[in-house]
């Protein structure tokens, strides 16, 4: 008879069935899948399809079936407005990680008394209403404002040259309304990380930086790709910012979608427009995915 070869432990077993507890974790979840399914599949279901229905002549939704509005947005205009779009997340993006990096680490290496004092102040903005945020630099970057008129006087703007109504002023607004969303997410992530780690590699040999980049980046991958997310996703739908300080030169892809709703009352093209960005959303979301899930080892796990 083979002797044990785990002598007073208990037998690993291999995880490859559905755990005893699967019936009550299900139930749990429920609430959430029925919220999900509820407030984000169904109409997100409900737009896919009124985007293959004929705009009603009233600013409804016509009857049976047609092509005829995915064909309609192959208009020219909408290559640059989606492009502006795209290229204008993308770079708030990157900006309010490179900007709530550091804050996030600073913040979850200041001392336990300051720390909350420091939340406070980067959660300081929700309290202003929205609206009310983006005319505050409406004033502060309008022709006759002191901003420019202090530029001007210095002469590091030309009199032609304006502070609003260009892709500037708008990527401006975007990183400093969703800088906030970037810095909570990297000091929740920093919070937890063992700052032991980066002392040993100090110790190691490397210089500050890179056990930074080495060690402190990959701890807070999960962090930092949420705060991609929640920054790039409203950005990407964003259309009160790119109207208010932008105008026609700062058009994107949801002053469009709103225009459609509102003005125009064209709803299955607004709903193709919907549909359209929300797949640019999810398919990224769905290869990150499909890629994590295809390094992953392929056997199966042991669990003592």
């Amino acid at each position: 008879m083979a002797s044990d070869p785990w002598p007073g432990f208990a037998r690993p077993r291999l995880v490859g069935r559905r755990p005893a507890s699967a019936p009550g974790e299900l139930v749990l979840s429920l609430p959430s899948l029925l919220w999900l399914g509820v407030l984000f599949v169904v109409p997100t279901a409900i737009i896919l399809a009124m985007a293959f229905k004929p705009a009603d002549p009233y600013g409804g939704v016509g009857s049976g079936w047609t092509l005829a509005t995915w064909r309609s947005l192959g208009d020219p205009n909408y290559p640059a407005i989606v492009w502006r779009t795209i290229r204008l997340s993308c770079i708030a993006t990157v900006a309010c990680l490179l900007l709530g990096l550091p804050a996030g680490y600073a913040i979850a290496r200041a001392p336990f008394r300051w720390r909350q004092t420091l939340l406070l102040l980067v959660v300081v903005p929700f309290w202003t209403n929205f609206l009310v945020r983006i005319f505050a630099w409406k004033v502060l970057l309008h022709p006759e404002g002191f901003l420019r008129n202090a530029l001007l006087s210095a002469r590091f703007i030309r009199p032609e040259q304006t502070l609003m109504y260009n892709e500037e002023a708008v990527l401006l607004v975007l990183i400093y309304t969703y800088l906030p969303f970037a810095i909570l997410p990297i000091f929740a992530a920093a919070e937890k990380f063992d700052f032991s780690l980066v002392e040993a590699a100090l110790d190691l040999g490397c210089n500050r930086i890179k056990a930074l980049v080495l060690v402190f980046l990959p701890g807070i991958s999960r962090g930092l790709l949420t705060a991609a997310l929640v920054v790039f996703i409203p950005a990407l739908g964003s259309y009160l910012i790119p109207d208010i300080m932008g105008g026609p030169a700062g058009e994107m892809i949801g002053n469009k979608i709103a225009q459609r709703v509102f003005v125009d009352r064209h709803l299955p093209h607004a709903s193709a427009l919907s549909a359209l960005l929300t797949l640019s959303v999810v398919a990224p979301m769905i290869v990150v995915l499909l890629t994590r899930a295809s390094r992953s080892p392929a056997g199966l796990r042991r669990e003592t």
